[in-house]
């Protein structure tokens, strides 16, 4: 089992800045990939930003230049780096972790931006 720790969700003005941190442990393994989802009030869960274990990165187009994912040092922890808010960067956000021995999601942090 791997418990995935969120943190770093809160309000802030259009063209502000936010960063998101997720922190896994437990059973966690060396090959996996850690991402970031969305769901927006209404609307579907959508993936935001992976990063896998290797270092290939991946950005969906509506965040592409204004958000950063990263690694920290012990690997098990990642971050969203979130700069040049928009109101429809709105949701809650949940870290997402995959390997070889399942799935994990976090709790979500809600984050709001207001125009």
């Amino acid at each position: 089992q791997v418990q995935l720790v969120e943190s770093g969700g809160g309000l802030v003005q259009a063209g502000g800045s936010l960063r998101l941190s997720c922190t896994a442990s437990g059973t966690t393994a060396s090959d996996n990939v850690m991402r970031w989802f969305r769901q927006a009030p209404g609307k579907q869960r959508e993936l935001v930003a992976s990063i896998s274990s290797s270092g290939s990165i991946y950005y969906a187009a509506s965040i592409k230049g204004r958000f950063t994912i990263s690694r920290g040092s012990a690997r098990n922890t990642m971050y969203l780096q979130m700069d040049s808010l928009k109101p429809e960067d709105t949701a809650d956000y949940y870290c997402n972790y995959v390997a070889p021995g399942g799935q994990y999601w976090g709790q979500g942090t809600q984050i709001t931006i207001s125009s």
